[in-house]
């Protein structure tokens, strides 16, 4: 098992400007494959998806192919893999979708750790419909989210549970199957979003016990659209609104519109790319999968305990991600020094890190962080040892600036 830094850097143009980024929880870089396989599928003839025409033909592959491959990555049926405009998109629509089987009365469990699209979208459902809203805490202290934590929330009339696999503020990533086996314990369903989850762990969602599971391929390299993987029956079960001639096969009857085919090839193409990074691995997508995933988390892993080490010999800093299980993403607040005029700060020395609370605004209010949130840093596949050290000592170079005054 390798991992060739240097040669995963060479596939990503952009790095070519100079950045050290630590920006890929808001989004990733893009390798040249999926930038050749977006062009490739605009470059040739497109239409509606059939069987007749080029354009046709053509269409229909790019469907399935990209559904192969995100089943592939998932561990998913592709005859349940549901393709959006986002995730959030995604889970508004299921929401709405699945509040019709609800009832006065009927509860819904969201957690503060989870970014707001897997909060928001199931309380407005749940107002919509009478059926009551109650909230899973987690420990400000630790960053941690316990089975125990959502199990406290759970009753005879529970009918969902919205939970992160990572939080995409302090990273940390709750024991899903374990929750998965509680919440079905209970009679309710788990929607778990794994937008931050997939970008840095093998995802196998049978293991993980989600009824759904969304994620963005833009995290992890690919275009900006939204995936949702559930089982094929269970997905029978449910009728969303759509128009009257669209058609009402599964996992179809949830695509609303074209497909942006293009960005399906992307998707394909990113999935493929994901499975280079092991260049040793051999075997199925799936099993080259999972050999780049280990070597990826071992890169990340090695690189999050330089950061680690440096920031604690930073001392004004506060370290907000202490979970246990976390993925390489770290928030950090500055005693008397505003994150926003450090993020500005590192921008200035080609250092990109973002201040804020990226959405996750329960869990910032939760840390005491109000809505400003922190700094935050996020590893990527393309981060190197040169890029932690810039950002450190940018870092140390901000903390030994004055402050502005007033």
């Amino acid at each position: 098992m390798t991992y060739d830094i240097t040669a995963v850097r060479a596939q990503f143009p952009a790095l070519k400007a100079g950045s050290a980024h630590f920006d890929g929880p808001g989004g990733t870089q893009t390798p040249l494959p999926v930038i050749e396989a977006v062009s490739d599928a605009l470059a040739n003839p497109l239409s509606n998806r059939g069987r007749r025409t080029a354009g046709e033909r053509n269409a229909e592959a790019l469907v399935r192919a990209a559904r192969q491959a995100m089943a592939d990555l998932l561990g998913a049926d592709p005859a349940g893999t549901v393709f959006g405009r986002s995730a959030t998109a995604l889970i508004y629509d299921f929401s709405r979708t699945l509040a019709k089987t609800w009832s006065p009365g009927d509860e819904v469990v969201v957690s503060r750790l989870d970014h707001d699209a897997n909060i928001r979208p199931w309380i407005q459902a749940a107002e919509a419909v009478g059926a009551t809203v109650r909230w899973a805490d987690f420990d400000p202290a630790t960053g941690e989210l316990t089975p125990d934590d959502i199990s406290a929330q759970l009753g005879d009339r529970t009918r969902l549970v919205a939970v992160t696999a990572a939080s995409n503020l302090i990273g940390t990533r709750p024991d899903i199957p374990e929750i998965s086996r509680r919440v079905h314990a209970a009679g309710a369903l788990l929607h778990v979003d794994g937008v931050h989850y997939a970008a840095h762990s093998h995802v196998d969602v049978p293991r993980l016990g989600a009824d759904f599971f969304v994620c963005s391929p833009y995290k992890f390299f690919g275009p900006h659209l939204g995936v949702l993987a559930a089982s094929p029956a269970l997905l029978e079960t449910l009728t969303p609104d759509k128009l009257l001639p669209s058609t009402n096969a599964v996992p179809e009857r949830f695509e609303f519109g074209t497909l942006p085919y293009e960005f399906l090839a992307g998707t394909r193409a990113a999935v493929d790319f994901l499975a280079t990074l092991d260049p040793g691995a051999e075997g199925s997508r799936r099993e080259r999968l999972a050999s780049s995933f280990t070597a990826l988390e071992e890169h990340e892993a090695t690189l999050r305990g330089r950061i680690d080490e440096g920031l604690a010999a930073l001392d004004p800093i506060t370290i907000h991600s202490r979970a246990a299980d976390r993925t390489p993403t770290v928030l950090l607040t500055i005693d008397g020094r505003d994150t926003t005029d450090a993020h500005r700060h590192l921008a200035g020395r080609g250092v990109d890190a973002p201040a804020g609370s990226f959405y996750a605004v329960e869990a910032s209010r939760r840390l005491g962080l109000g809505d400003s949130g922190g700094l935050r840093i996020g590893l990527a596949p393309y981060t190197s040892g040169e890029d932690v050290d810039r950002l450190l000592e940018a870092l140390s170079d901000f903390l030994h600036t004055p402050a502005p005054r007033g």
